[in-house]
């Protein structure tokens, strides 16, 4: 979603800190957060850069919400749905105790673009793939989302286990290669590969469609199923999922280059018979 201009303030609607920020670099970008007197920002365990001496960083069980209540158990359990996602069991909260401003600065992990989205703009509630976020103002709340139905359970890949976050503050959000952004009016309908599918807002419908026949499903590099996305809503689309990078740095660190057919079912035997194995 974008922003209007460096340094956008949140005024306060509700439960998460108010905070102000800014997005740096192009292709690998930092976000940059600017922090009153007892505010606070979370973040993802590893994702500093920098901060002022007057930010204070405490590493805490779960998102540091303190949303799940219960005090220890509660915390384990919001660490326990993280590590469900394959994320850390901690997150560190960044709190400013000095006087004045003071910054802190988060990096992305892999090339691509940090998407600043205000939670109370979008139904209160992002989902989003379960390695995408990279920080948020305090008071925002981390889950998971299981997809509901059976054959996107089986064969959702990357989209089956996702990223809840809630609450009404900013977050930010990092997604692969470059990102569109569509508003899905209701019932219509886009077919997106389940990896490329980075986020939506929890009214989007989520489903399987099978790519097509079986000619397509064995040589098509798609794999066999595609995510169907149906509005009213909006998702952001990455051209360049983490497991995709890793593919290919993988395929080229194992002396196979190239793409033919990395996601189909014949994609080896495609190697095989074209003399690259």
């Amino acid at each position: 979603m974008p922003y209007e201009s460096p340094w956008q303030p949140m005024r306060r609607s509700g439960q998460a800190d108010d905070i102000d920020f800014e997005i740096k670099g192009e292709e690998l970008q930092f976000l940059e957060i600017e922090l009153d007197p007892g505010e606070s920002a979370v973040a993802e365990a590893g994702a500093m850069v920098w901060k002022d001496a007057d930010v204070a960083m405490t590493t805490v069980f779960g998102d540091g919400s303190g949303a799940q209540g219960g005090g220890f158990m509660g915390a384990l359990l919001g660490a326990g749905k993280r590590l469900v996602t394959g994320e850390s069991l901690f997150t560190t909260v960044f709190t400013h105790e000095g006087r004045g401003k003071a910054r802190v600065a988060f990096g992305a992990p892999t090339p691509g673009s940090i998407m600043p989205i205000r939670l109370s703009e979008v139904g209160g509630q992002l989902i989003c793939q379960k390695d995408a976020f990279l920080a948020a103002a305090k008071g925002v709340q981390l889950g998971i989302y299981f997809q509901r139905r059976v054959l996107t359970g089986l064969f959702g890949g990357e989209g089956f286990i996702m990223q809840s976050l809630t609450g009404d503050g900013w977050v930010f959000v990092h997604m692969g290669g470059t990102v569109v952004e569509r508003t899905l009016a209701p019932g219509e309908e886009l077919h997106v590969d389940t990896g490329c599918l980075a986020a939506m807002t929890a009214t989007v419908d989520f489903d399987l469609v099978t790519v097509g026949g079986v000619r397509s499903a064995l040589f098509g590099g798609e794999g066999l199923f595609f995510a169907r996305l149906r509005g009213p809503g909006t998702v952001w689309i990455q051209s360049l999922p983490f497991s995709r990078l890793a593919g290919r740095m993988l395929a080229a660190a194992n002396g196979r280059g190239g793409n033919r057919g990395e996601g189909s079912v014949l994609g080896g035997f495609g190697d095989w018979v074209s003399g690259n194995d």
